[in-house]
């Protein structure tokens, strides 16, 4: 199907270009979210009388993408999730937990706007790309911890997981250098036996 685009499409062109494209991209996505319109000969004098405009709509949202690029880009959200032992969470972090940890901290992100190929299923910081406008993205960091002191440890740089394994690698090796020093055994060894 040939498609005028009314904004600029990744990997597809920018305003004003007609493109061929899939029937099901066209109808499921580029038509419904107005970002083209059929390439018919009505459809080109429409867009053609109001090219300025949807150019400058394009402008004045970009615009605004910018400004809110300035205030988000490189910042870091904390997400508290449950997780096992080895890192592994309870369920996972997906697109709409992002933006809702962003629009709680005071920034205006949708989940649409989340580039999240898969979700997050791991503790750690993770960078995310936030595309606000077609031609603006950014990139965020998402710092997913049990608590918050273990999201401050993470954010030092330290890694939780592998600091666990080493705690309890040493608590286990005090405990066996206690048992042969008679630590739990010598109690009983001290005690008269009795038949």
């Amino acid at each position: 199907m040939k498609v005028v685009l009314l904004e600029r499409v990744e990997n597809l062109g920018t305003i004003g270009d007609v493109v061929g494209v899939k029937d099901g991209f066209a109808r499921n996505y580029l038509l419904p979210r107005h970002k083209a319109l059929r390439a018919t000969a009505a459809n080109l004098k429409i867009f053609e009388a109001q090219k300025e405009q949807i150019v400058a709509r394009n402008a004045a949202a970009k615009a605004a993408a910018e400004k809110t690029a300035e205030a988000l880009d490189g910042s870091t959200y904390v997400i508290i999730r449950q997780a096992g032992d080895t890192g592994q969470l309870y369920g996972s972090v997906n697109a709409r937990d992002v933006a809702e940890a962003v629009t709680e901290a005071g920034g205006k992100v949708e989940r649409n706007q989340i580039v999240l190929d898969t979700p997050i299923k791991t503790l750690g910081v993770h960078s995310l790309k936030v595309r606000l406008h077609a031609e603006v993205a950014i990139t965020i960091s998402v710092n997913v911890a049990r608590s918050q002191d273990e999201a401050d440890r993470q954010a030092a740089g330290e890694n939780v997981i592998a600091s666990q394994f080493e705690e309890d690698r040493l608590a286990d090796e005090a405990a066996a250098a206690d048992l042969l020093e008679g630590g739990a055994g010598a109690a009983l060894a001290d005690a008269p036996y009795e038949a």
